[in-house]
């Protein structure tokens, strides 16, 4: 069994997807959001390309969340921040979801066998289901706008660093991860202040969410993407 990693958006053209598990990480903050989500008890996330497709399916009876640029826009009932989604009141919502990066990765990795939604918060989780499985990984880092990050790269790190004794792990991208998590590992909350998503949170007053996101394996939960619903 393979595990890769794709570190941008922009690589994905360079992968097959057909007949693997990818997982989509987007750590600051979508996949923790979903995450968290759906162990509160939400029915099921629905991953939409933009704002005005979320809105619509409030016709449907969705609860319409949207983030761009790390802000909520105006207009919409949820944003993509984790603390929204610990209210007990949304067991059983149904939630139309779009956001920067993450919902994005997980439109475009639709050609794989299976989709899984990883983030620190269920990190062990997810590495005991990809090696129950036992097909080939794909860890699909969300980035910024296409770009690189480095909370992404970590969590891809830390899954291939569960799943190093199970499987092969040849591709640069997975090493050089597989080395900044290492690097890291000891403090991982202080290492990812260092980001430039971090900053960006700063700026707008919401390292909390930073800290939340941080913590690892608080969910023993596999969200996987079912009929274009995301949902356990």
């Amino acid at each position: 069994m393979q595990f890769e990693t794709i570190l941008s958006p922009l690589l994905l053209p360079l992968y097959d997807l057909q007949g693997k598990t990818v997982v989509v990480i987007d750590v600051l903050r979508a996949t923790s959001t979903i995450c968290t989500g759906l162990f509160t008890g939400i029915d099921h996330f629905y991953a939409v390309s933009s704002p005005s497709e979320a809105l619509e399916l409030q016709k449907k009876g969705y609860l319409a969340a949207a983030e761009r640029n790390a802000v909520k826009p105006d207009g919409f009932e949820l944003g993509n921040s984790p603390f929204e989604y610990l209210n007990s009141e949304l067991k059983g919502k149904k939630i139309a979801f779009t956001t920067t990066n993450g919902t994005h990765c997980i439109k475009l990795s639709l050609g794989a066998d299976e989709i899984l939604i990883g983030s620190f918060l269920n990190l062990d989780a997810i590495a005991k289901y990809c090696i129950d499985k036992k097909k080939d990984i794909i860890a699909f880092c969300a980035g910024w706008k296409n770009k690189f990050n480095l909370e992404d790269t970590l969590f891809a790190g830390a899954l291939a660093s569960k799943l190093i004794d199970s499987f092969s792990i040849n591709c640069d991208s997975s090493l050089a991860a597989i080395d900044l998590y290492n690097a890291a590992k000891s403090d991982l909350k202080n290492y990812i202040l260092k980001s430039s998503h971090a900053k960006r949170f700063e700026k707008l007053g919401i390292t909390k969410d930073i800290e939340f996101c941080m913590q690892t394996s608080i969910y023993e939960i596999v969200p996987r993407v079912i009929n274009g619903k995301i949902t356990l």
